[in-house]
């Protein structure tokens, strides 16, 4: 019995998908339930503003991972991933499918796929920091190469953050960089349904979400849970746009704009993310029959039709921003 990951950008209609498909796969005697694997969704209180499923999508099916930490702490995928497979371990123990469900490409793919989240060590760090300021980025470069050059052949050399991130990797583990990187490899058995439309379809999407939003309180929302907001949580897109609105910085119109625009610029980063796994089996988000598709995939996931544990022998890397993770 597969983990069903559900992945999109924003606003293609994955909440609804995972609700409709556990009910379907509850039909015939199959319990399903959701874990959320939004990054944002976990902080309580954020509710309008991530789109959190409602009370009655809640209560329709059995979520996980919603509301699990308050505005002022830190989420870090490397926590998430520890939570996420504990809480998958826990669902599958009592005979119930995972159906993971998210626009967080990184979260989603901690969550089953091999990735590995190397600690940090802030002597280790600063040291790096100094050097760099002292002998300049292309010393630490070179170093890179010399000591992973897998690693740094997949970096920008003027990038020094990454740099001194995957230095400190290998000094803290003893291990190249590259080797903690993530690979496009299951380690708990999954299948991933990926939700796609065309461009237009999904800014009329997001442009109507924005509108409810606003519709439904954002904008009080923001100003109950300013005080508790964490550095980590109002990084959440359009938090920081009320703030400003609340601040005298912009116009409500002005704020509500600008969710629309870079809501729609993310969307567009999402499907660079996702379109990069080819393990995704991508579904039309308007078809008619998208839940029967979705049924057809998960059956024949579960009857071994597909062999994508085995479809990636070349073990390729995703490096576009994984030296930027928090740990």
């Amino acid at each position: 019995m597969r983990v069903v990951s559900i992945i999109g950008p924003t606003a293609s209609g994955k909440t609804g998908l995972g609700i409709a498909l556990a009910q379907r796969l509850a039909q015939p005697g199959q319990r399903a339930e959701i874990v959320n694997a939004d990054a944002y969704q976990m902080y309580r209180s954020m509710d309008v503003g991530t789109a959190k499923a409602s009370a009655v999508e809640q209560a329709a099916v059995p979520h996980h991972l919603l509301d699990i930490i308050d505005p002022g702490e830190t989420m870090t995928v490397a926590r998430f991933q520890k939570l996420a497979r504990h809480e998958i371990a826990e669902l599958q123990n009592r005979g119930v499918r995972p159906i993971l469900v998210g626009g967080s490409g990184l979260y989603a793919r901690a969550a089953i796929d091999d990735i590995s989240f190397p600690g940090t060590d802030p002597q280790v760090r600063a040291a790096l920091e100094q050097r760099e300021q002292t002998e300049g980025a292309g010393v630490l470069y070179d170093e890179l190469k010399r000591r992973d050059p897998e690693a740094a052949e997949r970096m920008d050399p003027h990038n020094a953050r990454r740099t001194i991130r995957a230095l400190e990797v290998i000094e803290i583990t003893g291990r190249p960089y590259s080797a903690s990187l993530p690979r496009y490899r299951y380690v708990i058995p999954s299948v991933q349904i990926g939700l796609d439309l065309p461009r237009e379809e999904l800014d009329r999407r997001i442009d109507t979400r924005t509108a409810q939003m606003r519709d439904q309180g954002f904008v009080d929302e923001v100003r109950r849970i300013r005080p508790q907001l964490g550095v980590t949580a109002s990084r959440a897109l359009g938090y920081a746009q009320i703030e400003a609105y609340l601040d005298g910085e912009m116009s409500e119109d002005e704020a509500f704009a600008d969710i629309a625009q870079k809501t729609k610029r993310l969307a567009r980063k999402q499907m660079g993310w996702f379109g990069r796994d080819p393990r995704i089996h991508w579904l039309n988000a308007l078809g008619d029959d998208l839940t029967d598709k979705a049924l057809d995939i998960v059956a024949k996931a579960d009857a071994g039709e597909y062999d994508e544990d085995d479809a990636h022998a070349d073990e390729r890397h995703v490096t576009h921003h994984l030296g930027d993770i928090a740990q």
